[in-house]
């Protein structure tokens, strides 16, 4: 057997209620830059989007719009506005099967919470120090105006995470 590597991340997609709105928090509220979109994508159009995503959500969708923005380090983040969606606020929880939450890295977490309050946002934990004998690294979490959840980190994961509580061999 070839030994695997790493596979890069590529993007991150998620359903909003309002695109335009979610748009201007991801770009205003974490700086991250919009690299196309809206577009507006018809189940009943003949255009090679229409088809792939028939492909992707089967029938019945309707239609929907959407946006590529991109963070610092070029992660993709894809935002969704669907015409059949009925919810205000994410279904999602950490409970259920599904995306649980996306992190990022702020060096001042308390200071990135700040920005996601002014932008229509909630804190749901507060800046803690994670191992406070080890090292002095901080995590918080929050949500965007839409109840999605946010955690953040005040290091990279790696160093977040390797020690008496990281990888296993």
């Amino acid at each position: 057997m070839n030994k695997m590597y790493p596979i890069n991340f590529s993007h991150i997609g998620i359903t909003v209620p309002n695109l335009e709105k979610a748009i201007e928090f991801y770009t205003e509220i974490m700086g991250w830059y919009h690299i196309s979109g809206p577009i507006k994508v018809s189940e009943h159009n003949k255009d090679n989007l229409s088809r792939i995503s028939k492909l992707v959500y089967g029938k019945g969708w309707k239609s929907f719009s959407f946006a590529h923005l991109s963070s610092a380090d070029g992660m993709g983040f894809e935002l969704f506005e669907f015409e059949l969606n009925n919810d205000a606020k994410t279904t999602s929880n950490s409970f259920n099967m599904g995306l649980s939450h996306f992190c990022v890295q702020h060096p001042e977490p308390a200071v990135l919470l700040e920005q996601i309050v002014a932008g229509g946002g909630k804190i749901t934990m507060s800046p803690q120090v994670m191992y406070p004998d080890e090292k002095p690294y901080i995590m918080a979490f929050a949500e965007d105006p839409f109840g999605n959840s946010i955690e953040v980190y005040s290091q990279s994961y790696e160093l977040h995470n390797v020690g008496p509580h990281g990888p296993k061999k």
